[in-house]
């Protein structure tokens, strides 16, 4: 099994609702976020995926949520704009994505949305 990790960022502003501290007020982070993909078998030239691929699809992603309030994206108009439901968000874009791209030989194994230098959040889908 290979393991391809990419990373990016992405700005943006949110307040969680019924939350009952900070964070229920207006705020913005700078989100790191970082992509794990999981290959079992390299093509024909010895690769897993080409990391080039994998940066422009997550570019794509981030493009949807960079420099927005989170909480008019539709899909956050009911699910909270948290790191967790971001990290889903971007796994759920991406994952078919990946897929797609490495002609079934891949998978999206994870994508961890970090909202701080020391806290963040990570899907990993219970295939």
């Amino acid at each position: 099994m290979y393991e391809l990790k990419v990373t990016n960022h992405f700005a943006a502003a949110h307040n969680l609702r019924e939350f009952y501290g900070k964070c229920e007020n207006l705020h913005g982070h700078n989100w790191f976020v970082e992509v794990v993909v999981r290959v079992k078998q390299l093509d024909e030239i010895g690769l897993a995926l080409d990391f080039g691929v994998i940066k422009k699809l997550l570019n794509d992603v981030l493009d949807l949520l960079d420099h927005q309030y989170l909480n008019e994206k539709e899909e956050f108009k009911t699910a909270n704009p948290s790191s967790e439901n971001i990290a889903k968000f971007i796994y759920d874009h991406l994952a078919p994505q990946i897929q797609s791209s490495s002609d079934g030989r891949g998978r999206l194994h994870s994508v961890s949305a970090w909202e701080s230098s020391n806290a963040a959040a990570t899907y990993i889908a219970d295939l």
